[in-house]
């Protein structure tokens, strides 16, 4: 299959910024169909879990879909955005709730300080903690642009991580599972490159 065969559902998390995802996997020559219908999910080729939002909302929408416990189950490559990544952990200090369970651990929240606001905003530097099919290609150090309060620390299944007062993961891969904490769509020519390593995946 090539790239261009591909066909990725986006789930609707309820979120916004779906349409710069969408013209990003366009750019790319692909489409991407944004869908609560599970049976569109099974049978896309690739899953993106993309999300700019609150977790217990995107949380509670996804279970009224019947979405909470097919996501865990998928098998073909799956890639969180975002407040997608936060959602595959087991649970999230925003509201204290509790997410899909595909990842090991919890999602906490930054604590501002002087010259470091939160949320984290804008461009900031990813480097590589292990080889990482997401990060191929990708010079270490590269710069990509994040929008969140909150994230997940480092552990096992991290493949690059980013400081802002602490070490958090920006790419996580397990399995079929991969995310970055970034935003690819709006990461210029290395973010097109991150999206174009995923549809890559099989």
């Amino acid at each position: 299959m090539t790239q261009r065969q591909a066909r990725v559902a986006i789930i609707d998390g309820g979120g916004a910024n779906i349409a710069s995802l969408q013209f990003a996997l366009a750019r790319l020559g692909v489409a991407g169909e944004l869908t609560v219908d599970p049976d569109v999910i099974r049978s896309a080729t690739h899953v993106i879990l993309p999300g700019v939002g609150a977790a217990r909302s995107a949380m509670a929408r996804l279970r009224q879909k019947g979405l909470s416990s097919l996501i865990p189950q998928l098998t073909q490559p799956v890639l969180g955005i975002c407040l997608g990544l936060q959602l595959l952990y087991e649970t999230s200090e925003e509201d204290d709730v509790d997410c899909l369970g595909v990842l090991e651990g919890g999602i906490r929240r930054f604590a501002a300080a002087p010259g470091r606001p939160v949320p984290h905003m804008g461009w900031n530097q990813v480097m590589p903690v292990r080889s990482s099919p997401l990060l191929a290609g990708v010079p270490d150090n590269s710069y990509f642009y994040f929008v969140h309060s909150y994230a997940a620390g480092i552990s096992p299944v991290t493949t690059g991580s980013t400081e802002y007062g602490w070490q958090f993961s920006a790419v996580v891969e397990s399995r079929n599972f991969l995310a970055t904490q970034f935003h690819p769509e709006r990461s210029g020519p290395l973010g097109a490159r991150v999206l174009g390593n995923f549809l890559a995946c099989s």
